[in-house]
């Protein structure tokens, strides 16, 4: 990934960027991304809290997780490209105000189709914050800095894991679910006064039109890109969302216990995001294919070793390293479909990433309301494994 020191915006030279200014506009970044994607979550530590309290079963909360997804997915290309001559930075801004008002929203909600409401508000800002920021790393520090930079930003997706949703679902258990959505909602009004002050103005150097969209989608390697990240977030959401209801009947988990776990599977996530970060470059098939598998054979092994508490906790935790590689992974295989149109891979990205997230939960909460939540995580583990197959069948071609 390769960056210049000025881009082109209508024909001029924006500033070049400041090394001094970069990291922290790249920390406000990151931080961004961990105030959406720890709100994004939030109801999976917090699913049978808010189920009771409103008097809905674990798949009809499971809405909670669908709903923002969809959205996203909606938005990431129309709020983009409708956006497209917008200061990048102002946009980022305005985002994050809509998230503060979707968390303050869900903590006062009275009736459960308030708390959807908010919901779409959080996809809303999911779609728009996610596809402009992923990408913007190039843009924020020197060429020699890139990658690293982006790997920082994208340690916002298991630190949201490690810190955001075990917080949370601790926070529910001491003071109630509600006030763990207004917490958030605190968090991310300081974090977006972080933003005002750190990230320098980003006009748009090169507009995102649905036209161009439209040309990646015709790209083979694209469409590579779309099926693995269908394949592996699918498996992993229609599983994870539902985590908490497993750990409860099959494992009979204590609530201090529930919570141990999601921090364990979120540091293992973290570690799973540095060593693939590290890797994934030249190793893309590599790196994919192996976060699948391990994906594949935690879920597959919770149902039968997870009835104990020292069985799901490892298996966790090789969920947590597995999972960890999968979003710097998945933006990779975007990033080298279409090198030359970072902000549109960008935006394909959130919008696949986002739409199976939803037809995840969407998918879990169906079966676990007819079957059981060991179901979901085998339903999980077979996806899992269609995708090494696919990945295996990618490697057996010529094409790199």
């Amino acid at each position: 990934m390769q960056a210049t020191t000025a881009a082109s915006v209508d024909g001029k030279l924006s500033p070049p960027r400041s090394p001094l200014r970069g990291w922290p506009a790249v920390v406000s970044v990151m931080l961004g991304i961990f105030v959406i994607v720890t709100t994004e979550i939030l109801p999976i530590g917090l699913l049978t809290s808010i189920g009771s309290t409103f008097t809905v079963s674990d798949g009809m909360a499971g809405l909670m997780m669908t709903m923002p997804g969809f959205l996203a997915a909606i938005a990431a290309p129309l709020v983009t490209v409708a956006t497209a001559r917008f200061d990048r930075r102002l946009m980022l801004c305005a985002f994050l105000l809509l998230l503060a008002v979707a968390n303050f929203l869900a903590a006062a909600a009275p009736d459960y189709w308030l708390v959807l409401t908010s919901r779409i508000l959080v996809g809303i800002t999911i779609g728009g914050f996610w596809s402009i920021g992923a990408g913007l790393a190039e843009r924020l520090v020197p060429p020699h800095s890139v990658g690293r930079a982006t790997a920082v930003i994208f340690s916002a997706v298991p630190l949201g894991s490690v810190l955001g949703v075990p917080t949370g679902t601790l926070i529910g258990e001491l003071a109630g679910w509600r006030t763990a959505f207004a917490g958030m909602g605190a968090l991310t009004v300081g974090v977006l006064v972080m933003l005002l002050r750190c990230v320098p103005p980003l006009p748009p150097v090169r507009a995102t039109r649905l036209r161009v969209l439209n040309g990646l989608l015709r790209d083979g390697s694209t469409r590579f890109a779309l099926v693995l990240t269908f394949l592996v977030v699918l498996a992993h959401f229609a599983a994870y969302t539902y985590v908490t209801p497993f750990l409860e009947q099959v494992t009979h988990a204590s609530g201090a216990l529930i919570t141990t776990v999601l921090l364990l599977y979120g540091a293992a996530g973290i570690l799973g995001n540095f060593l693939a970060g590290a890797r994934v470059a030249r190793y893309p098939r590599t790196v994919s294919g192996l976060a699948a598998a391990l994906i594949a054979a935690a879920t597959l092994l919770l149902p039968a070793l997870g009835r104990g508490e020292t069985g799901a906790v490892l298996l966790m935790i090789v969920w947590g390293i597995a999972y960890g590689a999968v979003p710097v992974a998945s933006q990779t295989w975007f990033s080298k479909a279409a090198p030359h149109a970072p902000e549109a891979a960008s935006v394909l990205f959130t919008a696949s990433f986002q739409a199976t997230i939803s037809m995840g939960a969407l998918v879990g909460g169906v079966i676990l309301d007819r079957t059981s939540a060991s179901a979901v995580m085998s339903l999980g583990g077979c996806t899992a494994v269609l995708m090494v197959l696919v990945v295996g069948a990618r490697s057996a071609g010529v094409r790199p």
